[in-house]
Parts: structure tokens; sequence; C-alpha cells
């Protein structure tokens, strides 16, 4: 942005300097280019404070890694990539036969267990058992009521479904792929259809002009020549590079002393109308820029505003990042 600003300086320096028939002399060239520096810099220093410019914006979207409860050979894949499905849809289905086997078993041996308690109450009634027997046996159908759960448990989760309303994408799993109980791994990527969350990295020089409630613009770099308008609806209160996580190891100045100083996460509310016919059009994930317009110095925004669209138009030709 700051590039644009001295182009359209140095143009409208051309523009005086033909229509009103300046000489280029000694004089001035360095006036006009003295004028900028100190008109341009003192401009440059208003705005960036005051009404603060990040050129790294970007959508983000949750994901859910699907990692099946039981290990099985998938046998069925049900849905397709980025077809929209309801909570509880069928996502794949693995191999059921070995859980059925384990449940028909249970049931059996459930079943034979219930028969010898009922037996063993009749003859405990009828002092021919002893009353340690009959424990025993109570103690067998209590041991496989829930083997018997727990096996019904694992044959319904042969059958993965939609966590949430969403869908799945880039499916690569077919049938024959032998899917682990593991978190390390997933076998799809699930995005569930929810709000969507933009975030401006905004520089910390600019943090006393970060508030909730400023209003923001938002443009991204797949809509060229369109800028939408925003609010800041919250301002993180972390930075990643500060961060010190638990370990079993002591941490040293070269592990904590990072040079890069991080940027401010500034969460932003898109709350222009226009932005509805847009919303299918760009990808979770888009990339953009973004301002913040403080209640500093306002008359000076009009400049940051006009600049986020020159870079909006750019776009159309090629990215400034």
């Amino acid at each position: 942005m700051d590039l644009l600003l001295v182009l359209t300086y140095a143009s409208l320096c051309i523009v005086i300097f033909k229509v009103f028939k300046i000489p280029l002399t000694k004089w001035t060239v360095p006036t006009a280019v003295l004028g900028g520096v100190f008109l341009i810099g003192a401009l440059l220093l208003a705005m960036n404070y005051n009404h603060p410019y990040s050129e790294t914006t970007r959508s983000y979207f949750a994901t859910v890694p699907v990692v099946p409860q039981v290990t099985g050979q998938v046998i069925e894949v049900s849905s397709h990539a980025n077809e929209v499905l309801e909570k509880g849809d069928v996502l794949l289905k693995l191999d059921p036969v070995p859980f059925q086997a384990a449940v028909a078993t249970l049931e059996a041996e459930l079943k034979q267990a219930q028969l010898d308690l009922s037996r063993a109450r009749t003859l405990v009634k009828k002092q021919v058992m002893a009353q340690s027997d009959l424990d025993r046996a109570q103690s067998r159908v209590d041991e496989l009521e829930p083997k018997l759960t727990e096996a019904r448990w694992k044959l319904d989760n042969t059958v993965v479904r939609a966590p949430s309303r969403g869908f799945v994408t880039q499916v690569t799993v077919r049938p024959g792929v032998m899917a682990a109980s593991l978190p390390l791994r997933p076998v799809m990527v699930f995005v569930p259809i929810e709000e969507r969350i933009f975030v401006g990295w905004f520089r910390q020089n600019s943090l006393l002009r970060l508030k909730k409630g400023y209003e923001a613009e938002v443009a991204f770099d797949g809509i060229p020549g369109r800028v939408f308008s925003a609010s800041v609806i919250e301002v993180l209160p972390a930075i990643a590079q500060g961060q010190v996580p638990a370990s079993g190891m002591l941490n040293d100045g070269a592990s904590l002393t990072n040079r890069l100083p991080g940027r401010v996460a500034v969460k932003l509310q898109i709350d222009d109308p226009e932005f509805d016919q847009y919303q299918e059009q760009i990808p979770r994930g888009a990339f953009g820029q973004s301002a913040v317009y403080s209640d500093h110095m306002h008359h000076v925004a009009i400049m940051r505003k006009i600049l986020l669209r020159m870079a909006s138009w750019v776009n159309y030709v090629f990215p400034l990042h």
C-alpha cells in the first residue's frame, strides 16, 4: 500500500508539472521530492498507526478428522466429496462379519449363563446347591452383560456417520482399505458447515488502535474490485510466539527467544449484505487483506479506504503478495 501511495503522488506531480508547465530545474524537482517525503511520511505515520492494515487476512474453518472407533476393512464408501450431509448420514462402512460373530458368541454365552443362574437359584431354594455356586453363576452373568454391550457398540460403529451437518472433501479412501482406530490415521476430513471465521493478522504497533466494535473492511484476492464492510468482534488475547507448552525438558533462552515479534490476531465479522452472494464462490481458507478504522484521526481513514480499494483493483492483474 505504501508503494501505491508513492506512485499516486508521483503521478500527481507529473500531471502538475505538465499542466502548469513547470520547468524541471534544480529547485523544482528537489522541492517536489522533499515535499513528497514529508507529506507522504506524515500521512503514512498517521494512517498506519490510527487505521492499521493487514496484508494477511484469511477465512478460517474447523475440520474434524474422521477416525473409526473400531479397526476393520472398508467395504463401502457411502459419501461423495463435497456433498452436503446431515448429522448421522453414513460416511463409510467397515466389514461387520467379525463383530457380528463376537456379538453372536457373547449372546449365546449370556443366554447359557442366564439359564445356569436360573437353575442355580432353584437349586439353592431347595438347598441342593451352595450359595457360593449361585454367586459364581451371578458373577458370570454380570461379566458377560457389559462384554455384550461393548461388542454391540463395536458392531454399531462399523458404520461411520457424519458428526454434524457438513461435508467431506478430498475423499481418497476406497473399499479394501484397512481403517484403524488410531487418532494419527484418519480416513477422511469432515468439514462442519458453520459460520465462517475471518481473521486479520496485524502488527503489534497497532495494538492501541485495535478494539472490539471498530469499523473494518475486507478485500479478497478471489473477488477483485470488491471491498466488504466489517467490524472487529474480538482481538485474540494470546500470541503463539510466547507460548510455553508443558514438557519434560527445561526451556532455555535460545528456544524461548523468538526474533519474530508475531502478529496480533483480530477476528472480523463481515456484515456487508452484498457479501452473501459471494459466500459460495470463495472457498474456506480464502486469502485477502483488511483494514481497521479507529476513532482517532477519522478524516485520515478515507486515504486508507482508497488504498484498500486500489489494492483490490490490482488483484485483477496480479497479487500484491
